[in-house]
C-alpha cells in the first residue's frame, strides 16, 4: 500500500516537473519570436530610412512638405488651426485653475468594450472613453500622473459594472483667493460642494450612452479608490446549457470565509502585503 502512494506521489511529482519544462520551454520559444519580430520592425525602419536618402526621394519629399504647407497656409496656421478646434484646452494652462480631488462612481454595459483600463492598447475601452470626455469638457488638469489617477479595478471584455469607482483631480468653479485677490488653484475642502461644477452633468452629456456617472464626491488626496476601498461584489451569470450546476456550487463554496487568494489575483509585493481575504 505504501509503495503504491509513493509510486503515486512520484508521478504526480514528475507530471508537475514534466509541465514545468514545457512552460519554460514555451517563454523561450515566445522570447525569440519577439526577438525575431522586433528584428524585422528594425530592419523595415532601416530600409524605409534608406529610402530617404536617395536624392529623387528627399526632393519628392521636400516637394510634398512644400505643397502640405500651401494647401494649409504654414506651420503657423495650421497651429492656429489647432487651437481654434480646442479654444481654451490646453492641459499646461489648465494645471494653473483651480482644482479639486473628487471621486466618480461609474457604471458601464461593457459588451461593447474591451475592458476597463486602456493599457491592453486595444480600442474601445471604458477608460480611455471617460477620459476622451473628460478632455471635451476640459475637466482634466493633467495627465493620468499629474492629476493622481487611481480606479477601483478592472473589468474584462464584455463584463459590465454598476459601481467602478475612480478619483483624480478635477477642474473646480470654486475660487480662492489670497491677499491680494490672485488665485491660487489651491485644494477645498472636501465639504464645500455649493457652487461646484455639476461633474455628473457635464460628463453624462458627452459620455457614450453605454456609460453613465451615477455620483460623485470630494475625497482627501490620501484616498485611493484602489486601497481604500472596503469592500468589492461581483457577480457571475452562466448560460444553463449542460452545466453541473450542483459540483459548481459545492466548489464555489469553497470560497466561502477567510482563505489566501494570493493564487487568484496578479502579484504587486510593492503595495499589497496581506493576501487574506474574506
Amino acid at each position: 500500500m505504501l509503495n503504491g502512494i509513493s509510486e503515486s506521489g512520484s508521478d504526480v511529482v514528475g507530471s508537475f516537473i514534466s509541465q514545468l519544462q514545457a512552460l519554460q520551454n514555451r517563454v523561450k520559444e515566445l522570447e525569440a519570436e519577439n526577438s525575431k519580430l522586433s528584428s524585422q520592425i528594425s530592419k523595415c525602419c532601416c530600409h524605409k530610412t534608406e529610402e530617404m536618402q536617395n536624392g529623387s526621394d528627399v526632393e519628392s519629399f521636400k516637394q510634398g512638405v512644400e505643397s502640405q504647407r500651401k494647401n494649409t497656409g504654414g506651420d503657423k496656421t495650421r497651429k492656429k488651426k489647432t487651437i481654434e478646434r480646442n479654444p481654451g484646452y490646453d492641459l499646461k494652462i489648465m494645471t494653473h485653475h483651480s482644482k479639486r480631488y473628487v471621486a466618480l462612481k461609474v457604471m458601464y454595459f461593457g459588451q461593447r468594450f474591451y475592458g476597463f483600463a486602456s493599457e491592453a492598447q486595444m480600442d474601445p475601452t471604458v477608460e480611455s472613453e471617460i477620459f476622451n470626455a473628460l478632455e471635451k469638457t476640459r475637466l482634466l488638469v493633467g495627465d493620468k500622473k499629474e492629476s493622481q489617477y487611481s480606479r477601483c479595478g478592472r473589468t474584462d471584455k464584455g463584463v459590465s459594472s454598476v459601481g467602478q469607482v475612480i478619483a483624480l483631480f478635477l477642474r473646480s468653479n470654486l475660487k480662492e483667493t489670497d491677499q491680494n485677490h490672485k488665485i491660487t488653484g489651491e485644494l477645498f475642502p472636501e465639504a464645500r460642494i455649493e457652487g461646484e461644477i455639476d461633474y455628473v452633468r457635464v460628463l453624462n452629456r458627452v459620455l457614450p450612452s453605454d456609460i453613465r456617472t451615477l455620483g460623485w464626491s470630494p475625497v482627501s488626496i490620501d484616498f485611493s479608490a484602489r486601497f481604500s476601498c472596503l469592500a468589492r461584489e461581483y457577480k457571475y451569470f452562466f448560460w444553463r446549457g449542460n452545466l453541473n450546476l450542483s459540483a459548481m456550487e459545492n466548489a464555489g463554496k469553497k470560497f466561502l470565509g477567510e482563505h489566501d487568494f494570493r493564487n487568484f489575483c496578479k502579484m504587486d509585493a510593492a503595495n499589497v502585503h496581506n493576501y487574506r481575504r474574506r
